[in-house]
């Protein structure tokens, strides 16, 4: 694989910046991380420009458009999340490292690393040929990692100017080391948080226990009544939207060199969970999940505090599958958590962020060109194709505003620990991602002349 050391000497520049879009006080690292990415891109030779939206900037860039050419809209995004818990960080997660050919930084997978190797793919080629052979679009937002709440309407008063024939996304991952992976579908999400509240004060358990209902004890019942025992979301109507998965589908994910036991090994579990007629890989691709994220409430210190309390609390999401729609899945989750309730306590529900799935043709004319573009970088190696379990809400809205499909390109790894300690990006990825860059330019050129 190619080797640029230039390049990972300005990612690791690119790395630096602290550019938690979450964080209200460090509002100033986004915006300079904005401005130095937009300075980058004037210098490799692109008309750049900052944008300002009521949350963080967004950065668009563009070469000279020509007639008759396909126009190629690449985005990505330049926040990160909080370095939290900082402690468990072998290393500065704002000073980036490379120890045994792998980058250690926040944000070296999710996404400066993957946006910066299309970046630098163009530096490339304007650099030894002074033109790109696609009119391109590279649009860089500061806010994916919060939902990107004001995309849209950037999207919406610059509709005209950001017109695309297609979308690249690199912010997705290869299923394994070498293996080249081409991402057509994304599971949607639908949150809520609900509330289960019972006396006005903690009481004694002693004086209470037995006669008045423990919120914590309900909880637990409603987040229990969820699932079925063979793994089934036990909602009524949850499967009802459900497409099932094609037979090449299942054929294609079977050969993917990626099953149950690297799983197993990258999450440290002792063995896998869920549906039990469909393989992992379908059921993290292709199923709908109902997940509790977290839950809280009562006594939480060292020792016993005998207390039955007043009120306890669990955040749920549920990923989501072509055609599920999120506002029907949370009305059923809803009617269902209802019904389940006992009298004695009362539920509080509130609904929170939710993206619709995703899944567009991979054997389209731009599909069979992302393909070709991976063969050309990957020679001799299966192209897996796969959807991802996680969401990308931005692709919903690029489909549905700009009416465009985007091809989802991934070069992180499944152990690049983004959101976690010690995230990271092999150097030899992102020296590939600068190549991919090139070729998928180039093969995407030639759509509209076939």
């Amino acid at each position: 694989m190619a080797s640029f050391p230039d390049a990972v000497s300005l990612l690791c520049d690119f790395l630096r910046f602290a550019s938690v879009s979450t964080d209200p006080s460090r509002a100033g690292d986004v915006s300079a991380c904005a401005q130095w990415l937009a300075e980058h891109l004037t210098e490799i030779g692109l008309a750049s420009e900052v944008h300002p939206t009521p949350g963080h900037p967004v950065v668009v860039a563009r070469n000279p458009h020509k007639a008759g050419r396909p126009t190629v809209l690449i985005y990505g995004h330049y926040d990160v999340q909080p370095e939290d818990p900082v402690e468990l960080w072998q290393s500065a997660p704002f000073e980036p490292e490379i120890r045994n050919g792998v980058l250690f930084a926040r944000g070296s997978a999710d996404n400066k690393g993957q946006i910066f190797a299309h970046i630098q793919g163009i530096a490339h080629v304007l650099k030894t040929k002074r033109e790109l052979p696609v009119n391109l679009i590279l649009l860089v937002e500061g806010e994916e990692e919060i939902g990107s709440p004001h995309l849209e309407a950037f999207l919406m008063e610059h509709r005209e100017a950001l017109r695309c024939d297609i979308i690249a996304v690199s912010d997705t991952s290869m299923v394994a080391a070498g293996v080249p992976t081409l991402t057509y579908g994304l599971r949607g999400i639908a949150a809520m948080e609900i509330r289960v509240k019972g006396p006005s004060m903690d009481l004694h358990s002693g004086i209470y226990g037995g006669a008045v209902r423990n919120p914590a004890v309900v909880l637990a019942h409603l987040l229990a009544s969820l699932h079925a025992p063979d793994g089934c979301v036990a909602v009524k109507g949850f499967y009802e939207a459900v497409q099932p998965l094609q037979n090449w589908e299942r054929e294609a994910w079977a050969a993917v060199p990626f099953g149950e036991k690297q799983i197993e090994a990258n999450t440290g579990v002792p063995a896998m969970g869920g549906e039990v007629e469909f393989t992992a890989l379908e059921r993290i691709w292709g199923r709908p999940t109902a997940e509790v994220n977290g839950i809280g409430g009562g006594f939480q210190g060292e020792g016993t505090k005998t207390i039955i309390p007043k009120e306890v609390f669990a955040k749920l999401t549920f990923r989501l599958v072509p055609d599920q729609a999120p506002e029907v899945i949370l009305a059923a989750v809803e009617r269902h958590l209802r019904e389940v309730c006992p009298a004695g306590v009362t539920l509080e529900i509130l609904p929170g962020h939710s993206g619709e799935p995703y899944v567009t043709d991979p054997h389209s004319a731009y599909g069979k060109a992302a393909q070709q573009a991976l063969h050309r970088v990957f020679p001799g190696v299966q192209i897996a194709l796969t959807r991802e379990g996680g969401s990308i809400p931005i692709v919903n809205t690029f489909q549905r505003v700009l009416g465009v499909e985007t091809l989802l390109l991934g070069l992180a790894l499944p152990d690049c620990r983004a959101h976690a300690p010690n995230e990271n990006f092999p150097v030899a990825n992102f020296g590939a991602g600068i190549l991919l860059n090139q070729a998928l330019l180039e093969e995407l050129s030639k759509v509209q002349e076939s």
